[in-house]
């Protein structure tokens, strides 16, 4: 059929042309050139599409012949056909047909040779667009490849990639290596099954020359492929190509070409530069907070963030890593070495926490160290190995086997270099013998090897160490190694015992409490006990659940608290009916577990492993449970120890309140300037995070690879958990808010809650009202309640606990309203309110709740601290305020001053002084702690957030009381000061950046600058004659929770970052030499200052990365976000004076150091790529900060930050986004990024335009490769 565009004529012309030349053999050359002038006569466009489609149709196969090849090489040689589109016309007719006709495969790879490398001319004709489309209905490479635009691009882009995979298809197939590859056949059509066999050549004529023919083809294809593969242009197209196609494509590993990058930031892998690892190890280890986000997976992404953005290996990372872990212990002034075996070797009971108080302890940092860290490790080898699951059963083993041991490979690396800090690892010499016998044991243990003599003498700690690497390939080995003698130690035949069925004896018992199971096995033993054994084994179970296998169990740590929440849920009886809680039936056995997980290192645990959502879910059904119902039952412990429901109910309840800040909201919302950054924890956030981890839990290829590791014998229930499912807590909850918010609403007289009212009030002041009745008017307005000194509230008093929290508020508005009319004196009230909490230990949430919203209204009169009605602080506040002022000594901070008279003029808002007189009326012991523990943070903010003097006045009534807590509670009195000063803040900030960045000689700690210097010995660290100075760092770290507004902190850490490098500038080169600084031709500063530069840009980096650290750790995601949308365009549309005065190489660097701090912060906060669950939001706020960005380059908006530094902070964030964090193009608007691309080009970024478009995806392939071709073609 005749092309469309020519007239029936022209083809009969065109016809008569061909078949002259074939008859008469005529020259090619005269032919083509005749051909020409008749197209062009008849006024056809050249090169012309139809016409090559004709003229491959015309001589494939029926006019085939030597001649026919040569006429269609000159039409292409005089530019008559699309060399191209005959390309394509050519490979589904000449491939299949390759053994059938070798000569024409010869003859189309010398076409391939001549014509398909070059693509410039095809780029700038005026039919480009047509010819691509040709090509593409031809071979059908948008539906092979999933080219959904159809730009001429990336159709050129695909074209070439298929010439290059039908070559090895063809050459495979040659060699019959083609049914050993993944898909045991071609893609493409590689036999002749549906062409017209009647002119075929049959196999018994075959001869010699046929055969050495098709053998010189498959060496040419090879050549062929090769010479694309090292083509300057071909080969980045094919890199291009192997990058983004969906379909499945070569092994990368034969692409020998890479897309440069185009970076300019000088990145290294100096150890400063992991500095976020060793803050935010400090900033999880705050225990006033449960955090619902794991510590594990937050771990995980700021590693992985760290180790692209610095581009390291994962050897590198991974032993940043561990040196950041073991830093956090030695910062606590717990030597490792010794920390290793103070819980197995008596002899080192010795050993004391630096600093005592309700603190994390030693468990707890060693829960960072060897389970948090080696959890994170293992999260990131699973991630990645997890990506080839799917792929397993068609990859070749061998690449399979490549790409599961890369990551694991940097972790042993990364271990076996651990022997080089030998001073972290040796035991003391008093010791020495036992630990090398434990660490023998550990590695015959782990290996299955006996030793018949038992002699471990020769063996030591680094050599077990390497030898635990090598014996066991495996990831809980690897976890294990640090502490491949801490069970070994322990008495082992205990577990042992268990194992083999031994009854749990009450000696039984006490050794596995105390002693921690070894592996998961012991423990899913400890399970099955829990679920079929009797009350009293039930009981054991949970004692020894919740001992030292919860605490020092770091290698079975995760399984013991999933087992743990799974045991506070028991499932219902089938037989159950009626209104009755079968949870009832449980309360021993919850009441060891609650009682068990209650102390601080327990709920911390928890939270460093993510647990507290589940770990809320299972206590809401506990509360509901146990106060709803009359406490008319006891149940007595095998302690002795006698409980009702009201006791159960207590230490669940004050477990719950503890998982979220449920006394902060009148403090953030009322005297804060803005809202609370990001969500707040409340009951309803906290199922919310429940319910989706666990229904998204199990469906990514990572969590199936996480699965493995978890027992089989437990089955969490992922259905759904909402708070209308608990109908007493959602009222509580509800009243909770309405006091927090307003004043308590009138009381009506003669309803059940005033008969609780009354009965409450009777029993707390029973002893104060012997002489009468005495009334009690609440400010709220309801009407006067009564108490007589006579009745006996006992028995009116046994009502569900969910009663008597609805009551607590207004007994509490009654009892303060006496006190400020006199009615009640202050001892009477810190009494009544003590016999209070020792009914229903949980009314003091109430307690907390209630007075912090009266403190925070501000209605009530202040008291004053006397010593007569109320207690004194005198003794000792002046010696408080002089240790808080030493412990600021180093940032520079002032101290607020008391007036002469401040000692007898001390005063406190009444709530606060009932509040603190109560607290200090409590024994501190076990079975208080519980409760103090949920009062403490509470009365710490509360008394921060009140003018000074308070905070000073209730630390020194509580170190009158607990005096070894002294200087505990010193220290948190000094971050009162940053709570209510905001130039104090700016100025420990300040003191942050100098001291890391070694800008402050006369410091001799800050000199040296990095780690050391910014987190110091860490906190409450003491030396002769009592507390230390505070480092910077760590004395930030324990502030920021209380700055009420954060939003004010993106600015001031981007002013101090860039007054950072002004003076990083100055001074690593001297006067002038900056300014010397020559232009080269790339566009980079080099030159005479090459080495000082290099260092300033260290330097750099260091503060850029302390600043993107601050940000995260202060505000979340939610600032990282305001920072990226709000902060930094702010900045570059100002004016900024003093640039006009700086010049040299000062504007530079700000724009470096400004996009490296941008995309740190970014990558923290969203990840580096989509498994982190804040990556949704991360498309979103990064296309509105590249559209401000493109917008700017375009000239739509105006900039009033110096040029030099806008310049390098475009080139550098888009450097490190197109390097660190790629899968973030693949989330931008294509069109932003072409328009990007252009404008990168316009500053001759051509390197750096082009890379940006290779990392665009689908979307960009197109415009990637005609810039390839156009790159190339000017060099």
């Amino acid at each position: 059929m005749a092309p469309s565009e020519f007239q029936p004529s022209l083809w009969e012309s065109v016809t008569s042309l061909i078949r002259s030349a074939q008859e008469k053999n005529v020259d090619p050359l005269h032919w083509a050139l005749q051909l020409r002038l008749t197209l062009a006569s008849a006024g056809i466009s050249l090169p012309s599409p139809d016409l090559a489609q004709f003229l491959v149709t015309h001589i494939f196969w029926e006019n085939h012949s030597p001649l026919s090849w040569k006429l269609l090489e000159k039409a292409i040689s005089v530019n008559i056909v699309p060399p191209l589109l005959v390309l394509a016309l050519l490979s589904p007719r000449v491939i299949p047909n390759r053994k059938l006709h070798p000569a024409a495969y010869r003859l189309y790879m010398e076409l391939l040779k001549r014509h398909a490398f070059s693509f410039m001319p095809l780029i700038r004709a005026p039919g480009y667009h047509k010819t691509m489309n040709s090509i593409d209905d031809i071979l059908h490479l948008s539906e092979t490849f999933g080219v959904q635009d159809q730009e001429p691009g990336s159709i050129l882009l695909a074209f070439v990639f298929s010439i290059v995979w039908e070559l090895l298809d063809a050459s495979l197939d040659e060699e019959g290596l083609l049914e050993l590859t993944s898909n045991k056949r071609s893609k493409w059509p590689s036999s002749p099954h549906d062409m017209d066999l009647d002119g075929l050549e049959n196999s018994v004529k075959r001869n010699e020359n046929h055969d050495a023919l098709e053998k010189a083809n498959t060496e040419m294809a090879i050549e062929l492929i090769q010479e694309f593969l090292q083509n300057k242009v071909t080969s980045r197209i094919l890199h291009l190509a192997s990058q983004n196609m969906e379909s499945k494509t070569i092994p990368r590993g034969e692409f020998h070409a890479i897309v440069s990058s185009g970076s300019k930031l000088a990145l290294t892998s100096d150890s400063a530069l992991w500095l976020p690892i060793d803050l935010f190890f400090e900033d999880i280890m705050d225990g006033t907070q449960a955090a619902a986000a794991s510590a594990v997976e937050n771990l995980t992404g700021l590693v992985k963030a760290l180790q692209a953005a610095n581009s390291t290996s994962w050897h590198d990372a991974f032993l940043a890593l561990w040196l950041a872990a073991l830093r956090l212990v030695q910062r606590e002034n717990l030597c490792l070495r010794y920390c290793f075996f103070m819980h197995m070797l008596e002899i080192l009971s010795e050993e004391r926490d630096p600093i005592e108080g309700p603190v994390p302890r030693t468990d707890t940092f060693l829960c960072v160290l060897l389970s948090v860290t080696p959890l994170a490790v293992a999260n990131i080898i699973e991630e990645e190995e997890s990506q080839w699951i799917d792929q397993t059963s068609s990859s070749p083993s061998n690449q399979w086997k490549e790409k599961k041991g890369k990551c694991r490979q940097g972790l042993i690396n990364s271990l076996q270099q651990l022997g080089d800090y030998e001073s972290l690892l040796t035991p003391p010499r008093s010791v020495q013998s036992v630990a090398n016998q434990a660490a023998a044991k550990a590695i015959m243990f782990i290996s299955g090897i006996t030793n018949s003599n038992g002699s471990y003498e020769n063996t030591s700690m680094s050599e077990s160490a390497s030898g635990c690497c090598k014996v066991r390939f495996s990831l809980f080995t690897l976890k294990m190694f640090v502490v491949m003698g801490v069970y070994l130690l322990c008495n082992i035949s205990c577990w042992s015992l268990v194992m083999k069925g031994s009854p749990l004896t009450p000696s039984l018992t006490n050794s596995l409490i105390t002693t921690p199971a070894s592996s998961l096995a012991e423990i899913e033993k400890m399970y099955e006990v829990a679920t079929t054994g009797s009350e009293d084994e039930k009981i054991a179970v949970a004692s020894i659940l919740c001992g030292a296998s919860l605490f020092r169990g770091w290698s079975i740590q995760e399984h013991v608290i999933i087992f743990i929440v799974t045991l506070l849920s028991p499932p219902a009886p089938a037989d159950l009916s009626g209104s009755y809680s079968h949870l009832i039936n449980s309360a021993p056995f919850l009441n060891v577990l609650l009682v068990g997980i209650s102390p601080i290192d327990c709920v911390h645990i928890f939270s460093l492993h993510g647990v507290v959502p589940l770990l809320a879910g299972a206590l809401m059904p506990i509360c509901e449970a146990f106060g709803s119902g009359v406490p008319n039952i006891t149940w007595t412990l095998p302690t002795g120890e006698l409980i009702s429901s009201h006791a159960v109910f207590s230490t669940a309840f004050t477990l719950l309140l503890r998982l979220w800040r449920f006394d902060h909201p009148p403090l953030d919302y009322v005297l804060g300037d803005v809202p609370p950054v990001g969500p707040q924890p409340s009951p309803e956030y906290l199922l919310l995070v429940r319910n989706c981890r666990l229904e998204c839990f199990g469906k990514s290829p990572k969590d199936r690879m996480a699965r493995r590791r978890f027992s089989k014998v437990i089955d969490i229930s992922v259905d759904p958990i909402f708070m209308d499912s608990f109908p007493r807590l959602k009222q509580w909850y509800r009243q909770h808010q309405e006091c927090m918010a307003s004043i308590l609403s009138e009381l009506k007289t003669g309803s059940p809650v005033h008969h609780i009212v009354d009965s409450l009030l009777s029993m707390m002041f029973k002893k104060a009202n012997k002489g009468g009745s005495q009334s009690l008017t609440p400010s709220s307005g309801s009407s006067s309640l009564s108490t007589s000194g006579g009745d006996d509230s006992s028995d009116q008093l046994k009502l569900p606990a969910w009663d008597i929290l609805e009551a607590a508020p207004f007994v509490l508005d009654a009892a303060l309203t006496a006190c400020a009319h006199g009615s009640l004196s202050p001892r009477e009230l810190a009494t009544g309110l003590k016999i209070l909490a020792d009914f229903l230990p949980a009314t003091l949430g109430t307690m907390v709740s209630y007075f912090s919203s009266e403190v925070t209204r501000g209605l009530w009169k202040p008291v004053s601290m006397n010593g007569t009605d109320w207690p004194s602080p005198a003794a000792n506040l002046a010696s408080v305020e002089q240790q808080i002022e030493k412990i600021l000594a180093a940032t520079g901070v002032d101290v607020p001053r008391l007036p002469a008279d401040g000692i007898s003029a001390a005063t406190l808002p009444l709530p606060l002084a009932a509040l603190v007189s109560l607290t200090i009326t409590y024994k501190l012991d076990k079975a208080t702690e519980r409760f103090l523990v949920l009062v403490g943070p509470a009365l710490d903010s509360l008394a921060a957030a009140c003018p000074w003097p308070c905070m000073p006045i209730v630390t020194s009534l509580w170190t009158q009381k607990v005096k070894r807590w002294s200087d505990f509670l010193i220290f948190s009195a000094s971050r009162t000061v940053f709570h209510h000063n905001r130039d104090a803040v700016i100025q420990l900030l300040r003191s942050c950046f100098t001291c890391t960045l070694g800008l402050t000689p006369t410091s001799q700690l800050c000199s040296y600058g990095g780690v050391g210097a910014l987190l110091g010995h860490g906190f409450g660290s003491r030396y002769s004659g009592g507390i230390s100075t505070a480092a910077p760092g760590i004395l930030y770290i324990k502030v920021h929770r209380s700055i009420r507004d954060v939003m004010f902190l993106t600015e001031e850490i981007l002013s101090l970052l860039m007054f950072s490098v002004k003076s990083i500038a100055t001074r690593e080169l001297p006067a002038g030499q900056a300014e010397k600084l020559k232009k080269t031709k790339d566009g980079s500063r080099y030159g005479i200052g090459q080495v000082s530069l290099s260092l300033a840009m260290r330097r750099v980096k260091l503060a850029a990365s302390l600043g993107a650290s601050l940000v995260w750790i202060s505000g979340g995601l939610n600032l990282v976000q305001a920072l990226i949308k709000e902060t930094l365009p702010s900045w570059f549309i100002s004016v900024h004076g003093e640039e006009d005065e700086l010049g040299g190489m000062v504007p530079m660097l700000r724009g470096y150091a400004l996009a490296y701090f941008a995309i740190l912060s970014s990558a923290f906060a969203w990840g580096v790529d989509s498994s982190y669950p804040a990556s949704k939001r991360r498309p979103r706020v990064l296309w509105l900060h590249l559209e401000f960005m493109v917008s700017a380059l375009e000239g739509k908006i105006s900039l009033g930050c110096d040029w030099a530094t806008w310049q390098a902070y475009v080139t550098g964030f888009v450097s490190l986004m197109v390097q660190c964090t790629p899968a973030w193009v693949l989330e931008v608007d294509v069109e932003v990024i072409k328009r990007l691309s252009k404008s990168l080009r316009q500053w001759n970024e051509q390197d750096l335009a082009l890379a940006l478009l290779c990392a665009g995806g689908l979307g960009t392939m197109g415009a990637a490769t005609e810039l390839i071709v156009e790159t190339c073609h000017q060099h």
